[in-house]
């Protein structure tokens, strides 16, 4: 049902051309569900791979379009990039009406002030993925990307997706999670007590405990959202509290 007045946090939807059942649910999400709330925010792997937004593909142009209905119905959209999605640029995000947003964005919401990352940054266990992303990040190594047809950048995505997908058979699994000093590191730095992310792809609300100056030991809430993998994933906040939540894929 829509969730008129509030504020919805989502992430790790990956589209990708090739499964229509996860883009058939993720825009009866937007037509439907997020209808009528305040703000969506997109923590980040909306897509499955993003080579550059000169890419015209059928399904980048009728997620933007989904999008463009959502905002011009009222509800402000929010971007953040993902560690697949990290070359969505303005371009596509002013054609989706929608604000790029920097990592990690404080927001306050709903009388809440939260941090809001994607959440690969945290995973610092993973020594080779963290060298990949700090390569990947830079401007130079975007450059020359973007330079490239866009038929090799695909050729590119394509390869470093099953050589992703490979290495995720041998990694432990606490090496694929985030570096729980990390999260504390994070939070205390920012001075908040509310992290919203996505990344690891195990949806849960974790309660910790942080140092606090003034008042000694304050609880603090690590809230990670849940891939589209299997079913539709959904963070609400409102002015009564928040609830994460999951809902079946259409069926065909």
């Amino acid at each position: 049902m829509p969730s008129a007045g509030k504020t919805l946090f989502t992430s790790d939807i990956h589209l990708d051309s090739e499964n229509s059942v996860i883009t058939r649910s993720f825009l009866d999400f937007l037509a439907n569900r997020a209808r009528g709330a305040e703000a969506l925010y997109v923590l980040g792997d909306l897509f499955e791979a993003w080579v550059g937004d000169d890419d015209g593909s059928a399904l980048n142009a009728l997620v933007a379009q989904t999008f463009a209905a959502l905002a011009d119905s009222g509800t402000t959209l929010y971007f953040m990039h993902g560690n697949r999605d990290f070359l969505i640029g303005r371009d596509y995000a002013e054609r989706c009406h929608a604000t790029l947003l920097e990592e990690p964005t404080l927001i306050d919401c709903h009388g809440q002030r939260m941090a809001l990352i994607h959440g690969d940054s945290l995973c610092t266990r993973d020594v080779d993925y963290m060298k990949f992303r700090k390569m990947v990040r830079t401007e130079r190594w975007q450059r020359e990307f973007l330079e490239r047809s866009l038929v090799e950048r695909h050729m590119i995505a394509q390869q470093a997706r099953m050589q992703s997908k490979e290495q995720g058979k041998v990694k432990a699994y606490e090496i694929m999670d985030v570096t729980p000093q990390e999260v504390v590191n994070l939070l205390q730095t920012l001075q908040v007590n509310c992290l919203i992310h996505g990344h690891t792809h195990r949806p849960s609300i974790h309660t910790l405990r942080l140092q606090s100056p003034i008042n000694g030991r304050l609880d603090a809430q690590r809230i990670v959202l849940g891939s589209w993998d299997t079913q539709g994933w959904v963070l609400e906040l409102g002015a009564d509290g928040f609830e994460l939540k999951h809902f079946p894929h259409l069926s065909d």
